[in-house]
């Protein structure tokens, strides 16, 4: 993997395996001390290639890892950040697959007793990590490309639950067309989970501003929060706030 020391390919290599590695076994295995392994598993962790919660570390999916490789990743995760402050505890919430939503649930770590409804199998690991976080996947047909689960199976089980929240993301935006993506499956996904949550909460990067995609997801005044970055078109939020629109950026 491009940009990572030998030593942090090793660390990967042997938590690959999935066998317990605390910090004791990893620095008696590469013969470097426990301070130094900790320097590591930090620099894994903001890579997006571990997970680590309460002494254990687990590696993440190799399809996250890709996503880490997007140049907007520093914003996306300030984003997550920044949306995941909007879960208390004893939620229920539902969260949609794409880049950014998908780094939410690495922020809830401290949340007690999560509930999330979501279609994204790249949350999973985070389910594993923290026993606060409780998961409930939808089923429906696998969509590698997207790391999701989607079709008519997921829309009928998303329908069975009601949430506090939905965070969810989008493709392009702009104030005339809405919300667009290039996938009929995603719109769809993302329509059934806002019917079924009290509040809407958009995570979106400002590089997806003035986009329009081939399907058209919702109007703006559907969404009852936006969390973005500080890219985001000033004069743009005013139009949103003037039409009852929350509008957070993260820094």
């Amino acid at each position: 993997m491009i940009g990572l020391s030998p030593r942090e390919k090793s660390i990967l290599e042997l938590l690959k395996r999935g066998e317990e590695y605390p910090v004791s076994r990893l620095s008696e295995e590469l013969g470097v001390s426990a301070v130094t392994i900790r320097g590591d598993l930090r620099d894994l962790d903001s890579k997006g290639l571990v997970i680590r919660s309460h002494g254990r570390v687990i590696v993440a999916s190799a399809p996250q890892a890709a996503f880490r490789d997007d140049t907007n990743t520093p914003k996306k995760d300030l984003i997550a950040k920044l949306a995941a402050t909007l879960v208390k505890d004893n939620d229920f919430i539902m969260i949609t697959n794409g880049s950014t939503c998908s780094l939410i649930p690495r922020h809830i770590f401290g949340k007690r007793n999560v509930r999330v409804v979501t279609n994204s199998t790249l949350i999973l690991p985070y389910a594993r990590a923290n026993t606060q976080l409780q998961v409930t996947l939808v089923g429906g047909e696998y969509r590698s490309e997207a790391e999701a689960l989607v079709g008519p199976a997921a829309i009928s089980q998303i329908e069975n639950y009601h949430v506090s929240t939905t965070f969810f993301g989008t493709d392009g935006f702009t104030i005339e067309h809405g919300l667009t993506t290039s996938l009929i499956e995603n719109a769809q996904v993302v329509q059934r989970m806002c019917a079924q949550a009290t509040r809407r909460v958009l995570c979106v990067d400002s590089s997806k501003v003035g986009n329009r995609g081939f399907v058209r997801i919702m109007p703006v005044t559907e969404i009852d929060t936006i969390v973005t970055d500080s890219g985001f078109p000033a004069d743009l939020i005013v139009q949103l706030e003037e039409q009852g629109v929350e509008v957070l950026i993260a820094k």
